[in-house]
């Protein structure tokens, strides 16, 4: 994988995806051994818009692997101020850093930011498109906690219109087998239709749609809940009308099953009652936790550095 471009999850094979699931594990069982494996290494943070989670994720796991990091949190304190260009900011950072992950508001810029770079390149959001390390995450969370990452019904919740990271989720669980999608949202928030063409569709997957969390709830495996994001909103009546049409509480998981795994890809505001924090079903913290080794195992691929 060295030198490798992610843009989205199809950019991985299901080989590779498990090869970074395999070596993430064997970093969680054993950290200390990689402590020093970057050592001499730089990654590039260039976030155009606020991340605590992915950011920090990103620069906890090259400074636990002994590397150091350079970069940016919004793009005021960098020359994107003064009118750079996304290309021109990538080949000048490509002179200083051997990897680069990128986070930016509009759709496209990561196929902008992969060709212009002579580096490994990471895509960590871009617009409503896709997350990649976020499915990785995903992925990982899923695999330790269920056992497996097929045979699953998938329950996705909220923003499922803009949500880059269900728009992920989607595009690699549908290379897995018997795998079911529940979509829960508004009328207004719905998976888009491109994503039912081109991926469930095309994949011949299962899926359902409801307005009524409480309805199908009963039927999950996993429960997958996303914000409603007001900064993908135009119109800010539309997100108050909208923004807490569903909020999980302990009424709500009643008749859940008692082996569901709830997921949610942070920041929450109030679609999770913090009643359900200390429900053992709750894995939202711990997914924020597996994000950082996954990111590991990742830069440690996309470097080309094996560790016997």
């Amino acid at each position: 994988m060295k030198g490798k471009k992610l843009i989205d999850p199809s950019d991985l094979t299901t080989t590779e995806i498990e090869d970074l699931i395999k070596l993430a594990n064997q970093i969680i069982q054993n950290e200390e051994k990689y402590s020093k494996c970057c050592e001499n290494k730089l990654l590039a943070t260039l976030f155009y818009e606020p991340s605590t989670r992915t950011r920090f994720s990103f620069e906890a796991a090259m400074l636990r692997l002994g590397g150091k990091v350079i970069g940016f949190s919004e793009p005021n304190s960098s020359s994107v101020a003064k009118g750079e260009s996304i290309s021109d900011t990538i080949q000048t950072v490509c002179c200083y850093a051997d990897i680069i992950a990128m986070r930016h508001p509009k759709e496209g810029s990561a196929y902008v930011a992969a060709n212009a770079s002579t580096v490994s390149f990471i895509n960590a959001g871009d617009g409503g498109h896709f997350h990649p390390t976020q499915t990785l995450t995903d992925l990982l969370t899923i695999s330790n906690l269920k056992g497996r990452l097929d045979n699953l019904v998938i329950g996705l919740c909220g923003d499922l219109k803009f949500g880059r990271t269900v728009h992920s989720l989607i595009k690699a669980m549908s290379r897995y087998q018997n795998i079911t999608f529940i979509f829960i949202s508004p009328e207004e928030l719905q998976v888009p239709d491109y994503i039912k063409k081109e991926v469930l569709e095309k994949n011949k997957l299962k899926y359902d749609e409801s307005t009524n969390l409480e309805e199908v709830i009963s039927k999950l495996d996993i429960l997958y809940m996303t914000r409603v994001q007001k900064e993908r909103f135009f119109n800010e009546s539309d997100y108050i009308r909208l923004k807490d049409m569903f909020i999980l509480d302990l009424e709500k998981l009643k008749n859940a099953k008692k082996d569901l795994t709830i997921l949610h890809p942070l920041p929450r505001v109030n679609e999770i009652s913090t009643e359900i924090d200390d429900d053992p079903r709750a894995a939202y913290f711990k997914q924020a936790k597996f994000g950082m080794y996954i990111r590991m195992a990742l830069i440690l691929k996309f470097l080309g550095i094996e560790v016997d």
